[in-house]
């Protein structure tokens, strides 16, 4: 292309008609379609959306990751995995139902258009003949084969238990599902309550080991996430015994203080446990403290609570009687919620002591090796809970306490077992939008299968009542059994919503199956998940559910080897509002995604999201920032617009041709660095670096087409480089701009650049831009108005010399300096030098040879030609007057500046 001379004009690009025209042209080239011939494709997903009816600025970021991702992988030839679908189940759909006097499935199919309709608004580049929806029949029939399933492994049991009953969504919830110190519902923030239900489980807790080891080798997941799974399985190895409650029997209790059983003072029942209720039934103080204790809040919550029963536990170590308290800090679902207190050793226990007036009994103190005194323990003032040698203990007095708890086991009946945090999975919820389990109880036969035949098992027409929906569904409902013949009803229960999203990742792989979930074969060689980005809130359930899942699935042979379902683990941060807080309805500083698509284009609020922080990271939403990315975009644009238009043109034509040789190539090389850069920061998800690399390079083409008459090839080379970097962030404008520099085809199917940085790109860069800093800082400090001319003077071989010298001494720098002879020869200079240096050997860097110092420095003297408009001249330490040639260090040439 040629570089002709022309007027400057004022120009940009319409966003309102460039996205729409690059979406079309994306969709009829199936441009991000993938073939099930594939083999092994780059999988890259983000957590499929609730259907809310519209996207908010999370919904955006989550979904700009992905696909820049995604486009990025598909620009370096990869075949690209990504697919979207939609979590359509769950009472909100129910509520919005009889809020607006509908059927949730109208409502939510009404919500799928609409959101659909956005994201492809958005440019989201997604196989979109791969869609899914949870509460589409020809899906949900599969939750119910995987029920049977999973119940022909065992792993479905039907059980009664005390469960989270969510008063206001008047369902069930898995522990999961229940929010903070407070028990509130994870979606409506309703106070949970306790009722004792017949429910179903999958046994998840046969999986507890696996889940908990698995961990350690998930490598590309946050080791927050991780940890979080492992307090929530919270596996402990611990011992049993039994302490006899005379009356009601005997009572197990776990701990892993076995040692400390000689210093138990008194006895702690949970108000749920079975003994504490047992005793209630007679004793009216402890069934009002049980009352006060379910029902009470957060805030009422004591660990020194609890109520003396007027019973007595007998201690198996000592023979002793000691008193029954019910407490709330005792958790029935910890443990077996009861345990033995030791208050000289346990801080719950010794506060709860101390209020109560309860004795306080030392019967571990510190071992002679350990840094504490035993003198300075005193139990009766705070616990002292650490490992030691028994004491008071009779004939066990000086066992350590790893001893003590293995001798103990024995000694008092005991057995050593390890106890989980984690339970079965309660999946039954009374409500009608879920998938109905597929079940029918029978008073002869008990609960039968729906056979597989009659699957699915299909919602029937939704009625507005209270309660659940599906008990009203009196036709539906009433069935034969499919064993006897007889009367039967059908389970009325759906299934939590989780079961959907925790195997959803498979059924994009062969989406119009009809005879299984999903194909085998290919989702063994598809799986796992190579990125996976979505919110921490999703830690514990759906991470958890879907590990699980993964490896029910492979144990019973529907896949082959897959037991972890996604490599890396991405969860990105809140977009806050602009008052830096969450964005939300209610506290009103939320910001449409459509008004910016309107205003500003998907590319405008792609960018800036993409720009304003790392994935990961939270940020708050700029007004400023919006219109930073807006004219960056138009910037870019208008360049590439002029160059086209053969607009480019010298505005110094004085430059050498030499002079435009030396630029050509420092203009190069930033161009191969940009490449290096970009590609290695998209590959470590770190956009906003790749992004702010291309600012730097548009900024750099500008000057360098205002320095000189660039070279033809090396300013659209970058001119392509920066359009294609910036592509899978900004997809519609690069397209355009694609197009108008006269390229073949789409960008979309283009090849990613391919460039490794120069070498000593990093050093020579830092020497480039200290060198400018320091000329500023004289012409700042002078004072100087026109400079003239700048002379760089390098430093001498010599000094170069010492300082790799310097950075390799060890401890004496001067003197491994001098004993150079060569440098002996350099005398006082060499010994001040070495001083200098070894002052500063912490920090000393790798500095480039003297000549490859002074090359670096002639391809980059147009950029302080340029901003000071003074000759730049560079000289050797040969060349130079040779007090100026004094004062140049490696990595810092003496300056000089002529007016």
């Amino acid at each position: 292309m040629t570089i002709g001379s022309g007027e400057q004009r004022e120009r940009g690009f319409d966003h309102t008609e460039v996205e729409p025209k690059w979406q079309r042209e994306w969709d009829e080239a199936d441009v991000f379609r993938i073939d099930d011939s594939a083999e092994d494709p780059e999988y890259v997903l983000a957590m499929f959306p609730y259907t809310s009816g519209n996207l908010h600025m999370g919904h955006v970021r989550n979904y700009t990751i992905t696909d820049a991702y995604a486009r990025f992988e598909r620009l370096r030839g990869e075949n690209v995995l990504h697919p979207m679908g939609w979590d359509s189940f769950g009472l909100p759909a129910e509520n919005a139902a009889e809020e607006r006097d509908t059927n949730p499935r109208d409502w939510t199919m009404e919500c799928i258009d609409s959101m659909t309709e956005q994201m492809k608004a958005m440019g989201f580049g997604y196989d979109w003949e791969r869609e899914i929806t949870t509460c589409d029949p020809d899906y949900y029939q599969w939750n119910q084969w995987l029920f049977k399933r999973f119940r022909d492994e065992g792993l479905v049991e039907r059980q009664s238990a005390e469960l989270n009953w969510c008063p206001s969504c008047e369902t069930v919830l898995a522990d999961e599902q229940v929010e903070g110190e407070a028990e509130l519902c994870w979606r409506c923030d309703t106070p949970i309550e306790q009722r004792e239900m017949d429910q179903w489980f999958f046994t998840i807790t046969d999986y507890a080991d696996e889940l908990l080891e698995a961990l350690d080798d998930l490598d590309g997941w946050p080791a927050n996430v991780r940890e979080m799974q492992r307090n929530w399985i919270g596996r402990q190895e611990g011992d049993s015994v039994s302490f006899e409650i005379p009356g009601y029997g005997d009572v197990d209790i776990f701990t892993t203080r076995l040692d400390t059983i000689h210093g138990a003072t008194f006895f702690s029942l949970a108000p749920g446990h079975p003994v504490a209720q047992e005793i209630a039934e007679e004793n009216d103080e402890v069934a009002e403290y049980i009352h006060e204790a379910e029902h009470a809040d957060e805030d009422e919550l004591d660990v020194t609570s609890g109520v003396f029963t007027g019973e007595y536990a007998v201690n198996p170590a000592t023979g002793e009687e000691i008193p029954v308290y019910v407490a709330d800090y005792v958790l029935t679902d910890v443990g077996t919620g009861a345990l033995y207190a030791v208050p000289a050793h346990d801080d719950r226990d010794h506060e709860f002591a101390e209020a109560h007036d309860i004795p306080i009994e030392q019967v571990v103190e510190p071992a002679p090796d350990a840094e504490t005194d035993p003198e300075d323990v005193d139990v009766q003032e705070e616990a002292y809970t650490p490992d030691g040698v028994l004491v008071n203990s009779g004939e066990f007095d000086g066992l350590t306490s790893e001893e003590a708890r293995e001798r103990f086991v024995e000694e008092f009946d005991g057995e050593h077992r390890t106890e989980y945090n984690l339970r079965d999975w309660g999946i039954s919820r009374q409500r009608y939008w879920g998938t109905p389990i597929p079940m029918i109880r029978c008073d002869e036969c008990g609960y039968v299968p729906v056979p597989d035949e009659n699957l699915p098992v299909e919602l029937p027409e939704f009625v507005h009542t209270t309660g659940n929906p599906l008990d009203a569904a009196d036709e539906w409902k009433h069935v034969e059994c499919p064993d006897c013949g007889g009367d039967a009803v059908r389970e009325t229960d759906t299934m939590d919503t989780f079961v959907d999203s925790s195997w959803y990742f498979l059924r994009y792989v062969s989406p119009d199956l009809d005879s299984a979930p999903f194909d085998a074969e290919q989702a063994t060689d598809w799986m796992p998940v190579d990125q996976y980005v979505g919110g921490i809130e999703h830690a514990v359930m759906h991470l958890l559910y879907a590990r699980f899942f993964t490896k029910v699935l492979d144990d019973i042979d529907l896949l082959s080897g897959v037991r972890e379902p996604f490599t890396e683990l991405t969860n990105q941060g809140m977009v806050l509002g602009e008052d830096g807080n969450k964005m939300s309805k209610s506290r009103g500083n939320g910001v449409s995604p459509q008004r910016i698509i309107d205003e500003y284009g998907a590319d405008t609020a792609r960018l800036f999201i993409m720009e304003a922080a790392q994935p990961e990271k939270e940020f708050a939403w700029s007004a400023e920032g919006v219109q930073s990315a807006y004219k960056f975009l138009q910037n870019v644009y208008r360049l590439a617009d002029e160059y086209a238009d053969g607009e480019v043109t010298a505005n110094d034509a004085s430059a050498s041709d030499e002079s435009a040789e030396a630029v050509a190539e420092y203009v190069g090389r930033e161009i191969d660095a940009t490449i290096a850069t970009a590609t290695e920061e998209y590959e470590a998800f770190r956009f906003n670096h790749a992004l702010q690399a291309v600012r730097e390079m548009i900024s750099l083409l500008r000057r360098y087409r205002e320095y000189t008459t660039p070279d033809a090839d090396t300013f659209e080379r970058g001119l392509v480089t920066t359009v294609k970097i910036v592509s899978p962030v900004a997809p519609h404008l690069t397209e355009e701009v694609w197009a108008r520099l006269g390229n073949e085809g789409l960008l979309a199917e283009a090849d990613w650049p391919d460039a490794d940085a120069p070498d000593d790109y990093d050093v020579e860069r830092r020497l480039v831009e200290n060198t400018r800093e320091d000329v500023r800082d004289i012409v700042d400090t002078v004072g100087i108005e026109d400079p003239e001319t700048v002379t760089l003077a390098v430093a001498p071989e010599w000094k170069h010399r010492a300082h790799e010298i310097a950075m390799d001494a060890d401890g004496n720098v001067v003197g491994t300096i001098m004993g150079d002879e060569q440098l002996r020869q350099q005398g006082e200079d060499a010994a001040d030098f070495a001083k200098d240096l070894a002052a500063q050997s912490e920090a000393l860097d790798e500095q480039l040879s003297p000549e490859r110092e002074r090359a670096a420095l002639e391809r980059a003297a147009w950029l302080l030609e340029r901003e000071f408009g003074a000759d730049v001249v560079v000289q050797s330490a040969d060349e130079a007057d040779p007090d100026l040639a004094r004062k140049a260090e490696p990595g810092r040439p003496a300056i000089d500046i002529a007016e």
